[in-house]
């Protein structure tokens, strides 16, 4: 176990920007992994269900799963941001629920807190300014 994976690759390159999820999430980014890359905006998607594993991964690893050259990163959680930060850097975007409390189908819920795979879309776009 390595605590995080590329689950798919940018299309035509290398990566512009990072997609990262654990969970559920991970279809999220994996639906705005397929519409970023057929926009012409080279995305991975990495599916990182746990910190500590990561972090016992050599460097190598880590650098490959999440090169340094890619500052351009968005993370996606259906709970608190707690930790992303050292993930998606000085300059990624955490998109995440900063409240607690709401009851209905998960589809409901993500779609009126905003966890959805168009806004890791939206926050992809704005890092890379396009």
């Amino acid at each position: 176990a390595r605590g995080a994976y590329i689950k798919a690759e940018a299309v035509g390159g290398a990566p512009e920007v990072i997609l990262i999820a654990t969970g559920s999430e991970v279809s999220l980014i994996m639906a705005a992994h397929q519409t970023l890359n057929g926009m012409g905006i080279r995305a991975r998607a990495v599916s990182m269900p746990s910190f500590e594993l990561f972090e016992a991964q050599d460097a190598a690893y880590k650098e490959h799963v999440l090169p340094s050259a890619v500052t351009a990163r968005v993370a996606i959680e259906a709970a608190v941001p707690f930790g992303w930060h050292r993930y998606v850097g000085a300059h990624g975007k955490i998109i995440a629920l900063e409240r607690f409390g709401a009851s209905a189908p998960q589809e409901v819920v993500f779609r009126e807190l905003g966890l959805t795979a168009e806004a890791v879309v939206a926050a992809a776009r704005e890092l890379l300014g396009r």
